[in-house]
Parts: C-alpha cells; sequence; structure tokens
C-alpha cells in the first residue's frame, strides 16, 4: 500500500474512533513499529492528527477569538444544557458556599436550585437577580461590567473572588482541550474564572459535547483542574479520562 493511502485510512480510522495505536497500525497494514511512528508523525506535523504517546489522537480545533453573545447563546443546545444544568443543581448542599460563573449553561441551573441552606457567589448580575427572586442568600461579586457576557470581572473581581474558599465552583467555558484545558475567548474573564477555579475545593466545568477539542483564545485552568459534567461521552482519548461525568 502507498504511503499516501495508508495515511489517508489512518485518517479515516482516527475520524471514526477518535484515536489509533502504534500496534493497530502494524497489525491493520502489517507495517514496522517505526513506519507506523514516521506516518504519525508527518501526518502530526501537517496538523492532520495530533501525536500521544503510544499512538496519535484527533487534531484539536482551531483556536477561535470570537464569542457569542448571551442571547445568542441562549439558542444553543439548549436541551443539552438543560440536562446538565439540572444535574449540576442537585450537587448542591447544604452548608456549601458555591460559586456559580456567568454563562448561559450555569444560568440554567438556577432554575433546578432548591437549597436554600447554601450560600451562592455569582459574577453574572442576571444569576444574582434570579436567585435572588428565588430567595437564595447571594453575595454579588464587585468589578466592571462586562456587556456580551453580562459578567463581573477586573481587579476588583478578582480581589473579592481571592478573600472566598469555595465548597463547590461551577463554571462555562467556551472549549475544552487536553493539551489547553479550559479556555475562553477574553482574557479579563479567563482570570476571574481562574482564581474562583483556584478557590473551589471542587471545579466542575458545564459543557456540551460539542465544547471537547476546541480551543478559545485564554486558559483558566489545567484539563484535570475540574470534573466536566457533559451530555455525551467524547471519544477517543478522552474516553479514558476519570474527570468526565456524562448525564442523560
Amino acid at each position: 500500500m502507498l504511503t499516501e493511502h495508508r495515511q489517508e485510512v489512518i485518517l479515516n480510522i482516527i475520524n471514526e474512533k477518535g484515536s489509533v495505536t502504534v500496534s493497530e497500525l502494524r497489525e491493520k497494514f502489517g507495517i514496522s513499529e517505526s513506519t507506523a511512528r514516521r506516518d504519525l508523525t508527518e501526518l502530526d506535523r501537517a496538523g492532520k492528527l495530533t501525536k500521544v504517546f503510544g499512538g496519535a489522537i484527533a487534531a484539536e480545533g482551531a483556536v477561535t477569538t470570537t464569542e457569542l453573545s448571551v442571547t445568542q447563546k441562549l439558542e444553543v443546545n439548549i436541551d443539552e444544557k438543560m440536562k446538565i444544568a439540572k444535574y449540576a443543581a442537585s450537587l448542591i448542599e447544604p452548608d456549601d458556599f458555591v460559586f456559580i460563573d456567568a454563562g448561559t449553561t450555569t444560568e440554567c441551573m438556577i432554575d433546578f436550585l432548591t437549597c436554600k441552606e447554601a450560600t451562592y457567589v455569582t459574577n453574572a448580575v442576571l444569576h444574582g437577580r434570579k436567585m435572588a427572586q428565588k430567595g437564595l442568600k447571594v453575595i454579588m461579586i464587585g468589578g466592571e461590567l462586562k456587556a456580551i457576557t453580562e459578567a463581573i470581572v477586573g481587579g476588583q473581581a478578582l480581589l473579592d473572588i481571592r478573600k472566598y474558599h469555595f465548597t463547590k465552583g461551577f463554571f462555562g467555558t467556551n472549549g475544552i482541550s487536553m493539551k489547553n484545558g479550559f479556555t475562553t475567548p477574553d482574557y479579563s474573564e479567563a482570570m476571574t474564572k481562574e482564581a474562583a477555579l483556584a478557590n473551589s475545593e471542587k471545579g466542575y466545568v458545564l459543557a456540551d459535547a460539542d465544547k471537547f477539542r476546541k480551543t478559545s483564545s485564554v486558559t483558566f485552568g489545567a484539563f484535570d483542574d475540574a470534573i466536566i459534567i457533559t451530555n455525551e461521552a467524547p471519544t477517543g482519548h478522552y474516553a479514558n479520562c476519570n474527570n468526565i461525568l456524562v448525564v442523560q
């Protein structure tokens, strides 16, 4: 089999399964380990896959820098967001001191919050108002209001957050990548998320399956820094991760 054809087949396998091992390639094509590794190296350099120890995984997506408005985000994957949000809300227990990040999936959590013995801290004006209307105890983070996501960010927000020690923190994200972690387009918002995640005993990232293998401009946490609550089990290398929790 010609090298070009073999590499095309390798890409088809990865696109279908999400990953492939050197051993699998040796067995399938009857080639040496060095030839299999050379194929993977060439495809990695071409940006068609991501080479990892013992094989390769599907290539991570290109970096995205744009961000939808809150109104636009509300129209995307709403059913999946509601399932994720309902499960996340069920994790809150009496006496929890909870951080709820700005975002549409975290906003969906509010509809399912029932624990009035917990205290809720948020950097989202809309979230704070909705929780207060439900009779929940709410603390608002101070700082600069970012119009497009309606999140409070900036130096004052960081100072406020770093004073607190949360039992649980719930976060939205624009992208999830094993290499680049949890990412978002705006630097100020990323720093706010990073501070809150660092000060949470347990961190949860709420993300529909579309967020996997995507990278935005700024990282706010490493891939292993939080438990990912999602609606669909990711394939390939992600399938073996212990920090991914799938809800139906």
